[in-house]
Protein backbone atom coordinates (compact mmCIF):
# COMPACT_ATOMS: atom_id res chain seq x y z
CA UNK A 1 0.00 0.00 0.00
CA UNK A 2 1.62 3.29 -1.01
CA UNK A 3 1.43 6.20 1.29
CA UNK A 4 0.44 10.64 -0.06
CA UNK A 5 2.81 12.19 0.43
CA UNK A 6 3.17 16.05 -0.45
CA UNK A 7 5.11 17.02 -3.37
CA UNK A 8 7.23 19.11 -0.78
CA UNK A 9 7.66 15.36 1.45
CA UNK A 10 8.61 13.87 -1.84
CA UNK A 11 11.20 16.39 -2.83
CA UNK A 12 12.59 16.61 0.61
CA UNK A 13 13.05 12.28 0.27
CA UNK A 14 14.17 12.88 -3.42
CA UNK A 15 11.55 9.91 -4.68
CA UNK A 16 8.94 9.52 -7.22
CA UNK A 17 9.45 13.08 -9.36
CA UNK A 18 12.48 13.82 -7.46
CA UNK A 19 14.12 10.73 -7.60
CA UNK A 20 17.85 10.89 -8.79
CA UNK A 21 19.02 8.16 -11.00
CA UNK A 22 22.95 7.90 -11.86
CA UNK A 23 25.83 5.64 -11.93
CA UNK A 24 29.40 4.99 -10.40
CA UNK A 25 32.42 4.75 -12.70
CA UNK A 26 36.17 3.65 -12.16
CA UNK A 27 38.71 4.30 -14.72
CA UNK A 28 42.57 4.18 -14.53
CA UNK A 29 45.36 5.94 -16.62
CA UNK A 30 48.18 4.09 -18.30
CA UNK A 31 51.37 3.87 -15.53
CA UNK A 32 53.64 6.57 -15.57
CA UNK A 33 51.27 9.15 -17.10
CA UNK A 34 52.18 12.67 -16.25
CA UNK A 35 50.64 14.71 -14.06
CA UNK A 36 49.74 17.78 -16.28
CA UNK A 37 48.77 15.24 -18.99
CA UNK A 38 45.95 13.55 -16.11
CA UNK A 39 44.71 16.96 -15.41
CA UNK A 40 44.63 18.08 -19.19
CA UNK A 41 42.35 14.42 -19.80
CA UNK A 42 39.94 15.35 -16.65
CA UNK A 43 39.38 18.65 -17.85
CA UNK A 44 39.01 17.35 -21.50
CA UNK A 45 36.41 14.66 -20.43
CA UNK A 46 34.52 17.47 -18.42
CA UNK A 47 34.35 19.55 -21.33
CA UNK A 48 33.64 17.33 -23.88
CA UNK A 49 30.97 15.05 -22.67
CA UNK A 50 29.90 15.72 -18.90
CA UNK A 51 29.07 19.32 -19.56
CA UNK A 52 27.61 18.82 -22.63
CA UNK A 53 25.10 16.41 -21.64
CA UNK A 54 23.93 17.60 -18.20
CA UNK A 55 25.73 15.40 -16.23
CA UNK A 56 27.85 16.31 -13.07
CA UNK A 57 30.54 14.59 -11.98
CA UNK A 58 32.20 13.89 -8.17
CA UNK A 59 35.11 11.97 -8.50
CA UNK A 60 38.69 11.80 -7.64
CA UNK A 61 42.15 9.74 -7.80
CA UNK A 62 45.32 9.65 -9.62
CA UNK A 63 46.44 6.99 -12.01
CA UNK A 64 43.15 5.18 -10.42
CA UNK A 65 40.00 7.41 -10.69
CA UNK A 66 37.19 6.47 -9.26
CA UNK A 67 33.45 8.27 -9.08
CA UNK A 68 29.63 8.90 -8.86
CA UNK A 69 28.12 10.56 -12.57
CA UNK A 70 24.78 12.15 -12.43
CA UNK A 71 22.50 14.92 -13.51
CA UNK A 72 23.61 17.83 -13.07
CA UNK A 73 19.82 18.72 -12.13
CA UNK A 74 17.53 16.87 -10.98
CA UNK A 75 16.63 13.94 -12.75
CA UNK A 76 17.77 10.52 -14.09
CA UNK A 77 20.90 9.32 -15.90
CA UNK A 78 19.89 6.74 -18.82
CA UNK A 79 21.90 3.66 -20.12
CA UNK A 80 22.84 5.92 -23.15
CA UNK A 81 24.54 8.84 -20.42
CA UNK A 82 26.89 5.07 -19.09
CA UNK A 83 27.37 3.52 -22.73
CA UNK A 84 28.83 7.47 -23.73
CA UNK A 85 30.92 7.62 -20.44
CA UNK A 86 32.54 4.30 -20.79
CA UNK A 87 32.98 4.96 -24.81
CA UNK A 88 34.65 8.06 -24.47
CA UNK A 89 36.80 6.55 -21.77
CA UNK A 90 37.82 3.87 -23.33
CA UNK A 91 38.40 5.77 -26.79
CA UNK A 92 40.79 7.86 -24.92
CA UNK A 93 43.31 5.67 -23.88
CA UNK A 94 41.80 4.66 -20.62
CA UNK A 95 42.36 1.34 -18.95
CA UNK A 96 39.98 -0.48 -16.87
CA UNK A 97 36.74 1.12 -17.33
CA UNK A 98 34.14 0.03 -15.26
CA UNK A 99 30.49 1.39 -15.06
CA UNK A 100 27.91 0.36 -12.67
CA UNK A 101 24.19 -0.13 -13.44
CA UNK A 102 22.19 2.63 -12.61
CA UNK A 103 20.86 3.53 -8.90
CA UNK A 104 19.12 5.92 -6.63
CA UNK A 105 22.08 7.66 -5.62
CA UNK A 106 20.10 8.82 -2.65
CA UNK A 107 18.83 5.77 -1.41
CA UNK A 108 21.03 2.97 -2.81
Amino acid sequence: MSKQRSRRLRKKLHIDEFQEVGFSVNWSFPAKTPIDKIDSMVDTFIIELIQPNGLAMDASGYLDWEGLICMEKTGKCTEEHRKLVDEWLKNHGMKKVVTSELFDIWWD
